[in-house]
């Protein structure tokens, strides 16, 4: 037996008006409409829901029977279609932000205020993802903007903003023959030339141009880098400096996540800086990951100008 909730509500109008006049307009139907849908409903429950005469309605024992469970489902109903509702809502208020590692650098507050001064209801959720996805979740969805580490697989699928330019530093176990080669460095470098037999620890594999891009692929001139380890987490890179298994390249900034208990960090001569951005699909259109891409835009003009020293391009917008 197949009833509809309509069929239900129509059975508990006429229930309660007592009339099927009364109860079609209760319900904004014509009055033969609501007449044929509770012979259907009569013919499938195998019963009379009602005694009709030209003056009265009166319910049947049948009637009477389903009366309480008509008006239990319907409540039951309603009740299931506020909670979908109440969800989808707070489904639409949720902007859920991925990120490898914390940003930092001031960045989460300030694009949160920047956000919810657009959208008050807005509820900005922070995610972790595993290095292993440069995209930070973009890529399967689970992410709606993500701060991520440029170059960005499949950049043409994305819209972005860089938030963040800073030099490239190398973690190091304390003690490392080159340390005290970058301490007595005028400007307290080392060269990338330097590092080239070094093993170097790598994203994993499935990180793609951003795994390259901590190897400074480009600055090798061709010759492979020696892979002394892979790591996924600032905790795992941590561990394999102080432990020898090989060097890593860091951002800035990122340096207090690794640096500690016997791994220092200096500044690499030769290689481009790291950038940090903001992203999002291109195509998505939802007024929260607009808004959000806009606060980086704000946020970057603002690091532009508080930087002075920094190279024009640094933080611009970027669409690629």
């Amino acid at each position: 037996m197949d009833v509809h909730g309509r069929d239900l509500r129509y059975f508990v109008a006429v229930a309660e008006e007592l009339g099927f006049t009364r109860a079609a307009e209760r319900l904004f139907v014509s009055q033969p409409a609501l007449s044929k849908q509770i012979r259907m409903l009569e013919r499938q429950l195998g019963g009379a829901l009602f005694e009709r005469d030209r003056r009265t309605v009166r319910l049947t024992a049948t009637g009477e029977a389903l009366l309480p469970h008509a008006r239990a489902v319907l409540a039951a109903w309603q009740a299931a279609a506020a909670a979908v509702e109440e969800a989808r809502t707070a489904e639409r208020r949720t902007l859920t932000i991925g990120m490898s590692t914390s940003p930092g650098r001031g960045l989460l507050p300030a694009l949160r205020t920047r956000l919810l001064s657009r959208h008050p209801d807005a509820r900005p959720v922070p995610r972790q993802v595993n290095w292993a996805d440069p995209s930070a979740g973009l890529a399967d969805g689970s992410s709606d903007v993500a701060f991520v580490w440029l170059p960005l697989p499949d950049d043409e699928r994305y819209e972005y903003v860089v938030v963040a330019r800073e030099p490239r530093l190398v973690a190091l176990p304390d003690g490392h023959p080159l340390a005290a080669r970058a301490a007595s460095d005028p400007e307290g470098k080392v060269d990338f030339t330097d590092l080239l037999e070094e093993p170097f620890l790598a994203l994993p594999p499935e990180a793609g141009p951003l795994r390259d891009h901590w190897l400074a692929l480009d600055a090798r001139d061709g010759r492979q880098p020696r892979i002394g380890g892979v790591v996924a987490s600032a905790e795992e890179t941590h561990e394999a400096v102080a432990g020898g298994q090989g060097v890593a390249l860091l951002a800035g900034r990122n340096a207090p996540l690794v640096v500690r208990d016997g791994v220092i960090a200096v500044p690499v001569r030769g290689i481009s800086p790291s950038q940090l951005a903001v992203a999002a699909h291109r195509d998505d259109t939802r007024a929260l990951v607009l808004a959000y891409l806009a606060a980086a835009r704000e946020v970057a003009a603002i690091t532009r100008t508080d930087r002075p020293d920094r190279s024009p391009e640094s933080g611009a917008s970027v669409t690629s």
